[in-house]
């Protein structure tokens, strides 16, 4: 039911600064910038707006980002696998979830910005999100994910994913809204992500993963991409405001490297000067809020068989465990186990099931998107 995010995105104070981060608005009486995305004459009807569902007040002022939105990122809601799929549920539903954020949380609003019920009624849920949407520009800024709330749409969906897989009624109507955000916000279909891909969270639930590279498909065909347009690889962008199994990953591959950061999945002062020093030390733009880009990680991600041993292959193992392969063992011994779940993991993203972690498998592994998984299915 997510306990753990705050209400402001500390890269928005920090780089633009107090006065420049944000414009306070308050409801949904917002200043509109030009849009710089937005497909003119959008229909978004479809979305049940706040005053639809009888939405609360504000507790505060809210506020539009400085930061340009350049993802989506998709959470469950840890609430009940309900069978009541009507669209008076859903508005009960975003009404449960406000009071849960407001006066459970504390927060000022509901957390996120969208809302997709079991039913696939989908619901406005910080104010502003619809008409921010509408525009294009800039979105609210939200309390979804710590590190990513300026620059990083979030979805929240009805139910709890462990251990069973969305229905289809809400899958049909998250592929819509993405491919909504997508074309307001000039987004892809590769620029869609889970909870846990930036923080430490089982949200979206392991099953609900499985799901994802099926979602970006639905949201590919929608928009109309060229695989062509699909970068090879789209890396998780993760940086120093974020946290969770991927950083932990990339403090392995640090340490395998020969730097020596904490192993804890917090991205710490040493871990920032690690990441710029690789980068300084392989050509690599360095950049000043330590993020991963693409050469970053492909740098430091070596290529893994079964031949290979020790800290690349414990890290392996530990996101494979992490994001639902329970029969994987963080030994450092490329083992069957590690063998098998890698096939698996190769399957699901369209890449041919040798079980070998080249640098494309590695991208899938950490949460990234690959160009293979568009190709028909």
């Amino acid at each position: 039911m997510h306990f753990d995010h705050p209400e402001l995105d500390r890269r928005t104070l920090l780089r633009a600064g107090l006065g420049a981060a944000a414009v306070a608005v308050v409801g949904s009486e917002l200043v509109r910038p030009t849009a710089a995305h937005a497909a003119p004459g959008a229909d978004l009807d479809w979305i049940i707006g706040c005053d639809e569902w009888a939405a609360r007040p504000p507790a505060d002022p809210l506020s539009v980002s400085a930061t340009p939105t350049n993802k989506i990122i998709v959470h469950h809601m840890a609430f009940p696998n309900v069978t009541d799929y009507s669209e008076e549920h859903a508005k009960q539903l975003a009404r449960d979830c406000q009071d849960l954020h407001m006066d459970g949380n504390g927060w000022s609003d509901t957390g996120q910005h969208f809302t997709v019920s079991r039913g696939g009624h989908v619901l406005e849920g910080r104010h502003g999100s619809l008409d921010r949407l509408r525009a294009g520009d800039r979105q609210m800024i939200a309390a979804h994910c710590p590190g990513e709330n300026g620059r990083a749409i979030g979805i929240e969906n009805e139910g709890t994913y462990v251990t069973e897989t969305p229905p289809e009624e809400l899958l049909d109507s998250l592929a819509r809204l993405c491919a909504a955000i997508c074309r307001q916000y000039g987004l892809h279909a590769h620029d869609i992500f889970g909870h846990w891909d930036f923080r430490a969270t089982l949200c979206p639930g392991a099953m609900f993963y499985r799901e994802f590279p099926a979602l970006r498909r639905a949201v590919f065909k929608q928009l109309g991409t060229r695989l062509g347009d699909v970068p090879a690889r789209r890396w998780p962008d993760i940086w120093r405001f974020v946290g969770g199994p991927v950083v932990q990953v990339a403090q392995r591959l640090l340490t395998f490297r020969g730097y020596t950061v904490p192993v804890t999945g917090v991205f710490d002062a040493a871990t920032v000067a690690a990441v710029q020093d690789w980068q300084a030390r392989n050509g690599i733009p360095v950049d000043v809020d330590a993020t991963l880009t693409a050469p970053t990680w492909e740098t430091l991600a070596p290529e893994l068989d079964q031949k290979s041993t020790g800290v690349p292959v414990a890290a392996a193992q530990f996101m494979l465990a992490a994001k639902g392969y329970a029969e994987v063992i963080e030994t450092g011994e490329y083992d069957h186990a590690t063998r098998t779940a890698v096939k698996d993991l190769q399957r699901l993203h369209g890449l041919p099931p040798n079980g070998k972690i080249s640098t494309t498998t590695w991208c899938a592994l950490v949460g990234g998107v690959v160009r293979q998984s568009f190709h028909k299915h």
